[in-house]
């Protein structure tokens, strides 16, 4: 990857991060998802998802805005730059077991590549809820043999 490519990407990295907070604000997961929606090209190809997954949490630190929601808004930029890098990326969102019942859920989200997590590893307690891979030609699908948990209310 030559000088002039990294220097873009890190910008490129560094605005959307900064922005994401505002152009998902106040909207449900799918349209959240549908901008996740990386472009066609591979701007980024040479780069590893190691340094991807690397810049991505040194972009997000100190937040003003989504101090409690860091995986989402790192989940999504991963996802979104390893696509771009040429990788088959694939973001899941979990919900923790023990909140299923409670007044609120505790929910994770997290990137892998080939089953094997990039960014924010679930921890044993999750319980997948959501797939989202933009290759698929379909929308987000409920993993088979997960009980469906309704994820109705909005994020961010």
């Amino acid at each position: 990857m030559d000088v002039l490519q990294h220097i873009r990407f890190r910008m490129s990295l560094w605005l959307r991060a900064k922005l994401i907070p505002y152009s998902i604000r106040g909207k449900d997961l799918i349209p959240i998802l549908e901008r996740a929606r990386p472009p066609t090209r591979s701007p980024y190809l040479g780069l590893t998802a190691r340094h991807i997954a690397k810049r991505v949490k040194r972009a997000c630190r100190n937040p003003w805005l989504m101090r409690d929601r860091p995986c989402l808004r790192e989940g999504l930029l991963v996802y979104r730059f390893l696509a771009m890098a040429g990788y088959r990326p694939v973001l899941r969102f979990g919900v923790d077991r023990t909140t299923l019942t409670a007044a609120s859920l505790s929910a994770h989200c997290w990137v892998e590549i080939d089953g094997k997590p990039v960014l924010n590893p679930p921890s044993p307690g999750m319980v997948e809820v959501l797939v989202y891979d933009h290759g698929s030609q379909r929308m987000p699908r409920r993993p088979a043999n997960h009980p469906a948990v309704p994820l109705e209310g909005r994020v961010g």
